[in-house]
């Protein structure tokens, strides 16, 4: 259980040397569990089906998350209306729900809110600095009207549009994290990761690091390269890490979402729950302390997370009670043969097969090379047109 005592924020915490564990990846895990739909990625679940994701919060909470991010990734009105997606809730109505979700779950345990704000398609779409800015100014509002603890500015792709709404989410007085979804060829641009943190330091960020796209090795690496730009720069900040729960070695600087198995076909990438206690040491080591999951995370793999840092956490989650530390539950087991893995180097060394024989280990990503200001990427509230996809149809078989 987390020590009793009043709650801090997140920089008192991370200025003590604490761990900050986050949550993991909503939008997957609805979409799994039927309550989000893939392609559009929006989160009216938090209005339409709020029982799913209170529920989610919980097992993430016990699971010993302290940040319990309100389910408002891609809540912006102009995504909410993208390419006829069609919507009963506006997206303050979204937005104050997801709120008081993870509030109510937040004062279960030992957790704090944080408000989220994504990249948006008027950005892509290349609208003015004072249009996308007023897109962040409307969620702030609501997180502002609902007294969030911080503020994170997750999955950007360029970082001038998440140094935008770094500046939004500052005039809230509240700690602001920025993460952005590159790896360690840096943004879109061409931005090193370095830069980055840098220009997102100077923007007001207190806390800065990766979510999404790559895997957990690979997030570090970054979040390692971001540091040290900022320690050459001689600024200070706090570091934070929310990667993929997929492997991902065969990606390009677009990530996982150039793989031609997503979003779809990626369950042969999950990382075990051995794997996460590699990330989160590694995470732990080179200095970062606000470390959770994004897409494909599920609670077992914050536990692991969890246990992995217990030591320095001093105290287990509450949902280890239900796991033996390093598989030691399976000495209850029927059979001796799986009695014989209740031990730490038989999970260490393991390396699992994915039982598919005609399939290759790693793949080739799509690489279309498609950014901000493209044609294809000009987004508008009309549904997609078989005329808009007959012509990306044929590029796709073309590059088969």
């Amino acid at each position: 259980m987390a020590p009793a005592g009043a709650k801090r924020n997140i920089l008192e915490r991370l200025d003590a040397g604490e761990i900050v564990i986050g949550d993991g990846g909503f939008v997957f895990a609805l979409e799994k569990r039927g309550y989000v739909k893939a392609g559009p990625w929006t989160p009216e679940a938090a209005a339409e089906h709020p029982e799913a994701v209170r529920q989610l919060h919980r097992e993430f909470l016990r699971s010993g998350s302290n940040v319990m991010q309100t389910f408002t990734f891609y809540a912006s009105d102009d995504k909410l209306e993208n390419r006829g997606n069609a919507q009963r809730f506006t997206g303050a109505q979204i937005n104050e729900a997801a709120c008081d979700l993870a509030r109510e779950v937040a004062n279960e345990g030992d957790a704090m809110v944080a408000g989220g704000v994504s990249q948006t398609p008027s950005y892509l779409s290349c609208k003015s600095e004072a249009e996308v800015k007023g897109i962040f100014k409307r969620q702030l509002n609501v997180f502002v009207k609902k007294n969030v603890d911080f503020m994170i500015a997750e999955y950007f792709e360029h970082v001038e549009e998440a140094e935008w709404a770094v500046q939004v989410l500052k005039t809230s007085g509240k700690p602001v994290c920025a993460s952005l979804c590159i790896g360690p060829d840096g943004d879109l641009n061409g931005v090193s990761p370095g830069d980055c943190a840098v220009r997102l330091v100077k923007a007001g960020a207190n806390i800065v690091g990766i979510n999404c796209h790559f895997d957990p090795m690979i997030c570090v690496k970054t979040v390692k390269m971001m540091k040290e730009g900022v320690e050459r720069a001689g600024l200070k900040a706090h570091y934070m890490v929310q990667p993929l729960a997929y492997h991902t070695p065969d990606c390009n600087c677009q990530g996982f979402i150039d793989l031609p198995e997503f979003p779809f076909g990626l369950e042969p990438r999950i990382l075990t729950r051995w794997d996460m206690h590699k990330y989160a040491r590694e995470a732990f080591n080179v200095g970062i302390r606000f470390i959770g999951g994004c897409c494909g995370f599920e609670p077992y793999h914050i536990r692991a997370v969890a246990e992995e840092l217990a030591t320095e956490r001093g105290y287990l989650p509450a949902a280890s009670v239900k796991h033996g530390n390093w598989g030691a539950g399976l000495e209850m087991h029927t059979k001796p043969w799986v009695r014989a893995r209740a031990r730490r180097d038989y999970w260490e060394k393991l390396k699992p097969a994915s039982g598919r024989p005609k399939c290759p280990a790693m793949s080739t990503p799509d690489s279309w090379g498609v950014t901000k200001g493209h044609a294809d990427l000009m987004q508008h509230k009309e549904a997609t047109s078989l005329d808009e996809l007959k012509p990306l149809f044929e590029k796709a078989k073309a590059s088969q």
